[in-house]
Parts: structure tokens; sequence; C-alpha cells
């Protein structure tokens, strides 16, 4: 299931919530949550050195959507996008 802009924004405006401003600036500013496919949430991050900060937080993003989404989201893969 892709996401709409409405929960992709509201997964944001909680992970801010949760993280900080500064810490969402440098690190989820230019994030997309994308989609769910069985529990798993795909994340796309701006690069792989992002991407990997970002997996840090992967429970706390799991718990958010979880929410945000009213369905189980038990994993979270955050993938860089390609540069094309």
């Amino acid at each position: 299931m892709h996401l709409s802009p409405i929960q992709d924004l509201a997964i944001q405006a909680l992970t801010a919530n949760l993280v900080g401003a500064e810490e969402f600036d440098r690190l989820f500013l230019r994030v997309e949550f994308i989609e769910v496919e069985g529990d798993i949430l795909f994340v796309g991050a701006p690069s792989e050195e992002v991407a990997d900060e970002i997996e840090q937080y992967w429970e706390d993003l799991a718990a958010i959507a979880t929410r945000v989404l009213a369905q189980p989201v038990g994993l979270v893969m955050v993938l860089p996008r390609l540069r094309v």
C-alpha cells in the first residue's frame, strides 16, 4: 500500500516531535515514507549515509507508522534513492 501524502506528513510530524527539530532537519528533511508491504515500511533516504543513520530509529518509526496507519509495522527498510 502506497502511503498518501497525508500519511507521509503525519509520520514526519510525529518523527519531528520525537527527535527534535535539529535532528529532524539533519536526517529526515528529505526523507519520504513510501509504502507498507505486509508489515514492512519502506523509507526513501537521500543518500546511503543518511539511510544508515536513520536505521537507528527503526523501532520508533515502526511504532509511529503503526499508530498513523492503524496497522502493524514490524520492520522499517530505509533505502537510499537512486539519483538519475
